[in-house]
């Protein structure tokens, strides 16, 4: 019982005397100002329009007035995206973590 509480300790000591910082740090500098001339292209900005449909709330993100990409959150679950991958106008759903790659599975045993 006493191994588990020294255990128990040691795993909660660790971390705490893990963070000792370095006392040489400093702030980060301020970043650079643009370039002289440089004026932001406000057509270049995502428009984002809200809709609610039913009870989901609808994000629609266009860029130039052309539809790009939609996000569907359900008032019960989680969020997902329906993406122009090819500027075709064909919407793709996509999950938020969903990286495109499928890992084939199989069953190896039951019990």
């Amino acid at each position: 019982m006493r191994r588990l509480l020294l255990a128990c300790l040691l795993a909660i000591a660790l971390p705490v005397a893990a963070q000792d910082r370095p006392a040489n740090l400093q702030p980060v500098p301020e970043p650079p100002p643009p370039p002289p001339g440089y004026q932001p292209d406000p057509a270049l900005e995502p428009q984002v329009t809200i809709i609610r449909r039913g009870e989901d709330r609808v994000e629609e993100y266009r860029v130039n007035g052309r539809l790009y990409m939609i996000k569907v959150t359900p008032p019960h679950g989680v969020p997902y995206y329906l993406v122009d991958d090819k500027g075709d106008g064909r919407m793709t759903r996509q999950e938020p973590l969903d990286s495109g790659l499928r890992v084939p599975m199989w069953v190896i045993g039951t019990f």
